[in-house]
């Protein structure tokens, strides 16, 4: 005896079943899942910034440890009376200290690039690096004038593509392996 089926319980076909919203969304499914193993397995791991020259990266981590240590004794915790007659000699003092940081940091990027690394990336990213701390830098001298002329606001930095300079110092020098060659932070409330 034959069994026949019943047209009022039998599936359509998966293609019907799903329709184009449902192959879509599987076709978004599949996608998002081969992103993510080739992100977890197969894309480089490397970061972005990181040069091959290991030996000037070592050699500026030293230079910038060392500047590290003599900006720390140069920190000035006192707070600023805006009430006080003595306010533009007091923002001067302070206008003197950052100078002396400053000049701090200039000197430690001055010794850091009178060496250049020996890669290919190193030797295209160095100077780029090094431009955007002299940008820093130049930003920190006119903080001091600013200080110096009786306005007591807070520091600001340029920012290239919308990021701030200090942060792409910081990556810059993370990446490396060298912390103390990040963006300081002396100025920042």
């Amino acid at each position: 005896m034959q069994v026949m089926a019943d047209p009022a319980t039998e599936q359509p076909p998966l293609r019907r079943r799903l329709g184009v919203w449902g192959w879509l969304f599987a076709l978004i499914c599949v996608g998002f899942a081969v992103f993510w193993v080739w992100a977890l397995f197969f894309a480089s791991k490397e970061a972005v910034n990181k040069i091959g020259d290991r030996a000037w990266a070592a050699r500026a981590e030293g230079i910038c440890a060392t500047a590290k240590n003599d900006m720390q004794a140069l920190h000035d915790f006192r707070r600023i009376d805006h009430d006080s007659p003595q306010l533009a000699a007091m923002l001067a003092e302070r206008a003197d200290i950052v100078d002396r940081a400053t000049d701090l940091v200039e000197h430690m990027l001055d010794g850091v690039v009178v060496v250049m690394p020996t890669d290919p990336k190193g030797l295209a990213l160095v100077p780029q690096w090094e431009a955007d701390y002299r940008t820093l830098i130049a930003n920190r001298r006119e903080y001091s004038d600013e200080l110096r002329q009786g306005h007591d606001e807070s520091f600001h930095e340029a920012a290239l593509d919308g990021i701030p300079i200090s942060d792409k110092l910081t990556r810059f020098a993370g990446d490396n392996y060298m912390p103390s060659c990040a963006a300081p932070l002396d100025l920042t409330n």
